[in-house]
């Protein structure tokens, strides 16, 4: 068995008149080494799951899991993989929906914090989500994540017949 680590993820889009044409949905990340970033700080909400998990639904138990509600319905578009920095493999599809950052419950996760201290602490995973457009998620998606726009950006300008 491998220990490749691998995680799935929802990118939200929604179509914008007058401006760039299309907002994604992303979320910046919780926790005190995040806390103060802004560049690079932020990630399309996701999650790891195990081999044997169908990515599909580890992308919607990860949505709900930090968004606090459920992936929204609609047609689920291939966005393909991205190997991270770090080694991890992140697969990533887009749905055109709308969602309001203000709902956000995301969920938690503990840590012994400061490092070293004993004390632990609770945190979001997600500590607050917002709508951009694709040049301003460019700026705030970790790099790895960032091939995910671009690839919706070729799907939206592709064929409005091969939209659904």
């Amino acid at each position: 068995m491998s220990s490749h680590k691998r995680s799935a993820g929802l990118l939200l889009f929604r179509s914008v008149d007058g401006g760039p044409g299309f907002e994604v949905f992303i979320g910046h990340m919780g926790g005190p080494f995040w806390a103060g970033r802004e560049a690079a700080a932020w990630s399309v909400p996701k999650g790891e799951y195990e081999p044997e998990e169908d990515p599909e639904a580890a992308a919607r138990r990860e949505f709900e899991e930090e968004f606090g509600h459920p992936a929204p319905d609609g047609t689920w578009v291939p966005l393909g993989e991205s190997r991270q920095s770090g080694g991890k493999t992140v697969v990533v599809w887009a749905v055109e929906a709308d969602a309001d950052p203000a709902r956000a419950e995301p969920g938690t996760f503990t840590m012994e914090w400061p490092r070293g201290s004993g004390v632990q602490q609770e945190f979001p995973e997600i500590d607050r989500f917002a709508w951009c457009a694709p040049e301003e998620a460019m700026e705030r998606l970790v790099a790895g994540q960032r091939v995910f726009v671009d690839r919706l950006r070729e799907h939206v300008r592709g064929d409005p017949a091969d939209r659904v």
